[in-house]
């Protein structure tokens, strides 16, 4: 009897038959398997280089011990290598058949040998795993070695003795970013957070990255600090900084341009991006200007701002974030409803930019013609690597326009070579060459959602494509993949971001992504066109102007929509969560059943050895070796979910399920997940509703690491709220006010001006009555007040002895003294507070420390109270006689989880401790409210947003 493969039969294929469809083969439809080698060595270098820049002290010790194990590993791969030859040229020329063992191998290809004939894992794969560790472990050597050198050079010691002493420098400084708004801010707690769209670009204050090249002088407070500038001084220095300074978003600082700054310097935790904060005292001097190379771009981007803001509405402030990633004129109302609405990417340069842009120009080269003569994939893709670069300037070559650039070329280079799949281990080659570049990159959300980003296009983009093209036009299905896919693979990291879910996210992304190819691209038509054509970029710039203000309208009318953020978890467990559903969702879309199979013909596998058949051509299933054994969980899982095999149809070897086992689990577990998730929701309402008390008079809101905390008078007419201080960012503090149900605060009160008590003010302008401030410490606190008085606010400056009410509540100012000597500003000079009335008397104690509790408690001494609000989000700089007078019931501790301050401290919750005091913390128990227990007689109510 003839084997199938005999090419003595009629019919039969003249060379080796293999199975179809197997990974790594290329059929008429491309490559079936993504080749995956690269990805263990990039994550391990990641993980590495995210390790030790953050404990830079361990990067030499942690090479040397690598590249120790990488020696060890060459010399097992070189062992295994020479004895894989020493057998391969002691086997015999030729065996009988008589010779050949079942159990040992045969001279079959290895996809025609059955299961009993393949040689065991451990002798196939312990080479292949050696030279696996050894590139895995070189990788992770590498990334430490550049950590070691590049930690000291970052932040040479003599700049961090300056940094060390706050002495006042004159630096020059590369500008490397578009200066942006930033908060006018007294102190250094918190800066840069409040970051890109939505920044106070009325504040005076303007922040931008940099590269310090120099320190040319020093004032420094000691000797020490005066020989430190001797060798800061030197040329050829390139520490990463980012810079606070006055001015506005208009001034002439250009990129690649040198300015002068008179500053102080304040060094960061090792992992930030920039190893020093420059804190400038005046505008920027300039002293050079940015190559040519650089300065073209500036004229355009300046001139596209300009003409887009004579757009109306909400599509003319879009427009440049489509075209250009200028998100400068997006107001925080926009910029908050498109996040909310998830999408927030559109105005972010990132690869889809990239990838749009190159789309173009290589489908408009396949069809250009110069005579007979088409544009081949190289030139094309040659054209594209140029468009690319000059895109790049454009837009700024910021680092994360770079990383974007970067992943769109690896996304072109593996398309453009025919093999799509090839782009994931060129991917993961460029995740190790960017690390090496700068291995703080590890540390950097825009990076890792870039590497997801690009990742999910390659992966999953054509799967999708695919999938939705059964339903949809071939280009429309395209058009909603690519956003998609990678909107899928981000989610994880955008978890760790925003902890909450955009229920509209899905369908707000459907209707807005086919806008926004057009708003991009005609967007940056018009742009190039401003200086050549000006009346055809005006006529381009409107018709760019419908799909952005379709854009914006999409995420005001979902931002609007109720519940379209819900809560999410956060973290670790978070971000398990949502890579065990997106797993969940992928296998549903793509599995397509357990596969069909035709009738064999002239060329095609027949009834032979193929997957899930033996070497006699019959169906394993039918057989004794076991291996039917592997489908009884499938059909267990059919049998519990009632899923039904199609009929058996004409011309088919196989049946078909519904489901297959895979998307039955995937479909349990998303099923479970939404009932739990629903049923989570709609008992924390109900539980809520039914605890929440009704009388509460103080609430802190979870904001986060700053202070907002509300007081209420809940009056017979209506109630009356006094907000002590607004947070660091206006969004967490909306929600919080939502969710309590408040429209307009009576009394605010700002105890001081760092940024993580007046960061949220954004969130309250225009809702505010009355406003208590602290003494203004510069111009921009003055601005502060004026933002207030135009909101409609009545702006007053309190010192002890103010006094007033709040509906049945009566507040009185205990501190600063008015006219004192010192502690009248900053943490000492914390505007404190007293509310006594309805049965609780509370303390706000702002920032103060020890010194200023003392100081507090010998001219105005509170006596004994019900609440405090524990001074500067509980820090070991406290008063202990002090809080052992206040002998408070409660003691509210306003903190951000995991702050890196390592608040609330041991001592501090020691102390409320021995003086009786519960300790309530936002961290660990979120939104928390305090309200006259029903038993009366002095006792309290505690309610908290997540128990404990």
């Amino acid at each position: 009897m003839r084997s199938p493969a005999d090419p003595a039969r009629p019919g039969a294929p003249s060379g080796p038959v293999r199975p179809a469809g197997r990974t790594g083969s290329a059929g008429p439809a491309g490559p079936a398997g993504t080749d995956a080698r690269l990805i263990v060595p990039a994550a391990l270098a990641w993980a590495t280089a995210w390790w030790l820049t953050g404990a830079p002290a361990f990067a030499g010790p942690a090479a040397a011990l690598l590249w120790a194990v990488v020696m060890v590993v060459a010399l097992a791969v070189a062992a295994f290598a020479a004895s894989a030859a020493r057998r391969k040229h002691s086997r015999p020329a030729f065996r009988s058949p008589s010779h050949r063992s079942p159990f040992r191998g045969s001279d079959l290809p290895a996809w025609q040998r059955g299961p009993w004939q393949r040689a065991p894992w451990w002798r196939v794969t312990r080479a292949t795993l050696a030279g696996t560790v050894l590139v895995c472990v070189t990788a992770a050597a590498l990334l430490a070695s550049l950590v070691a050198v590049a930690a000291a050079a970052r932040l040479p010691a003599e700049i961090a003795a300056v940094a060390a002493t706050h002495s006042s420098v004159t630096a020059r400084i590369v500008v490397r970013s578009v200066p942006v708004g930033a908060p006018a801010l007294s102190g250094f707690g918190g800066t840069g957070a409040d970051t890109g769209a939505g920044a106070d670009t009325g504040s005076g204050r303007i922040r931008f990255s940099g590269t310090l090249v120099a320190v040319d002088a020093v004032t420094g407070r000691t000797a020490a600090a005066a020989a430190a500038a001797t060798g800061a001084a030197r040329e050829g220095r390139s520490v990463p900084v980012l810079v606070f300074a006055s001015g506005s978003p208009g001034d002439s600082l250009r990129i690649g341009a040198t300015v002068r700054v008179d500053a102080t310097l304040v060094a960061t935790e090792p992992g930030d991006a920039a190893a020093l904060l420059v804190f400038a005292l005046g505008r920027p001097v300039p002293v050079s200007e940015a190559p040519w190379w650089l300065d073209w771009a500036d004229a355009l981007r300046s001139r596209f701002a300009a003409a887009a803001a004579t757009l109306p509405g909400d599509g003319g402030a879009l427009l440049p974030g489509l075209a250009i990633g200028d998100t400068s004129a997006v107001g925080d109302d926009l910029d908050a409803a498109m996040k909310s609405s998830a999408l927030s990417h559109l105005t972010a340069v990132s690869g889809a930019n990239c990838a749009v842009l190159i789309a173009i120009i290589m489908l408009l080269g396949g069809r250009f013609r110069l005579g007979r003569l088409r544009l081949g994939r190289g030139a094309r893709i040659t054209l594209s690597l140029a468009v690319l670069l000059g895109f790049v300037v454009l837009v700024t070559p910021e680092p994360s326009v770079l990383r974007a650039a970067v992943m769109a070329a690896v996304l072109l280079i593996g398309v453009g070579v025919g093999r799509p799949g090839r782009g994931v281990p060129l991917l993961a080659l460029s995740v190790i060459v960017l690390l090496a570049t700068d291995p703080w990159l590890s540390r950097s959300y825009g990076f890792a959602l870039s590497v997801l980003a690009t990742g999910g296009l390659l992966v999953l983009a054509g799967p999708l494509t695919r999938s939705l093209a059964r339903w949809l036009p071939t280009g429309l299905a395209a058009l909603i993949a690519i956003p998609l896919a990678a909107q899928l693979a981000c989610q994880p990291v955008l978890v760790l971001l925003s902890p909450t879910f955009p229920l509209y996210g899905v369908p707000a992304n459907l209707l807005a992504e086919p806008a926004a190819p057009l708003g991009t691209v005609l967007g940056l038509a018009a742009c190039l066109l401003l200086g050549w054509l000006p009346g055809l970029a005006s006529v381009v710039l409107w018709t760019a102007w419908v799909p952005s203000a379709w854009i914006a309208a999409v995420a005001r009318t979902t931002a609007g929509l109720p519940g379209s953020s819900l809560p999410w978890p956060g973290g670790p467990f978070g971000v398990a969560v949502t890579a065990v559903l997106t797993a969940a969702v992928l296998v549903l879309f793509l599995r397509h059943g357990t596969g069909t199979r035709k009738r064999s013909g002239p060329g095609e596998q027949g009834p032979g050895p193929g997957p899930g058949r033996g070497r006699d051509g019959t169906s394993r299933s039918r057989r004794g070796d076991g291996s039917g054994l592997r489908r009884g969980p499938q059909r267990m899982l059919r049998r519990i979910l009632w899923l039904r095999r199609r009929p058996r149809a004409r011309g088919r070897g196989r049946t078909r399920s519904t489901l297959d086992g895979w998307s039955a689990v995937a479909l349990v577990v998303l099923v479970l997940f939404v009932g739990g998730y629903a049923g989570t929701l709609i008992g924390q309402a109900v539980g809520r509703a039914l605890t929440f008390p009704a009388d509460w008079q103080i609430a802190a809101c979870d904001i986060g690491q700053g202070d907002a905390v509300v007081v209420r008078d809940h009056g017979a007419d209506r109630d009356r709220f006094a907000l002590v201080d607004v947070g660091p960012d206006p969004k967490p503090l909306q929600r919080c006010l939502r969710s309590l149900g408040i429209d307009r605060i009576d009394l605010l009160v700002l105890t001081h001006y760092d940024m993580d008590h007046i960061g949220g003010i954004a969130a309250v302008i225009g809702r505010v009555g009355t406003a208590l401030v602290g003494i203004p410490e510069n111009a921009q606190d003055e601005r502060l007040h004026a933002r207030l008085a135009e909101g409609g606010a009545e702006v007053r400056q309190a010192a002890k002895g103010d006094a007033g009410t709040l509906g049945g509540l009566r507040w009185d100012v205990l501190w600063p003294v008015r006219g004192g000597s010192e502690m009248q500003t900053g943490n000492p000079g914390s505007v404190t507070i007293e509310f006594d009335g309805r049965g609780i008397r509370s303390v706000f104690l702002g920032d103060l420390g020890e010194d200023a509790q003392d100081a507090l408690d010998r001219v105005s001494a509170p006596g004994r109270v019900d609440v405090v609000k524990v001074a500067h989000h509980g820090s070991r700089d406290q008063s202990p006689p002090f809080y052992a007078e206040l002998h408070a019931t409660v003691g509210l501790i306003s903190v951000g989880a995991g702050n890196r301050y390592g608040h609330p401290t041991a001592s501090l919750l020691d102390l409320l401790r021995s003086v009786g005091t519960l300790a309530v913390r936002t961290d660990r128990q979120g939104l928390s409210v305090v309200a006259p227990a029903s038993t009366g007689g002095g006792a309290l109510a505690v309610w908290t947003e997540k128990g404990g």
